[in-house]
């Protein structure tokens, strides 16, 4: 992995400065930096636009729900954003989707099944075969 992202509204600051203090990964923290309301589409975009620099790059998104942001995120060829409640999603996300951002939803889920299910995501392969002729379905047009 080249570089990892993070980045989150006002609702997902809390869950952000937890991923950063206890994950033990190095991350680019893109803000925010408080808990003042903002707008997170503009976290989103903030991220992907570092995200797709190199495809070896992750991003990690943060609000409420993990919705908004997963959606914004999505809407840029070359991002696969899923949004994961637990382990078994995060790894689906990467060996089935190959991912590059995983979506948190700080009211969904604890800090500690974040951190777990991050720590899934970073670890986990992308497996291909199958899976890549149907991610070739979805990125037409990239």
């Amino acid at each position: 992995m080249t570089s990892l992202f993070i980045a989150s509204d006002h609702a997902g600051f809390a869950l952000k400065q937890y991923l950063i203090k206890e994950s033990g990964f190095d991350m680019v923290d893109l803000g925010t930096h408080g808990t003042e309301s903002c707008d997170y589409p503009i976290f989103a975009q903030m991220l992907v636009e570092h995200v797709l620099v190199d495809k070896k790059n992750r991003g990690i998104l943060i609000c409420s729900t993990g919705i908004g942001m997963t959606i914004a995120a999505n809407r840029h060829n070359g991002i696969r954003a899923a949004l994961c409640l637990n382990e078994r999603m995060a790894n689906l996300s990467r060996c089935h989707n190959n991912s590059n951002v995983i979506s948190f939803g700080s009211s969904l889920v604890t800090n500690e099944a974040a951190l777990g299910c991050l720590k899934v995501f970073l670890e986990t392969e992308f497996e291909g075969g199958r899976h890549a002729r149907r991610l070739g379905l979805i990125d037409v047009g990239e």
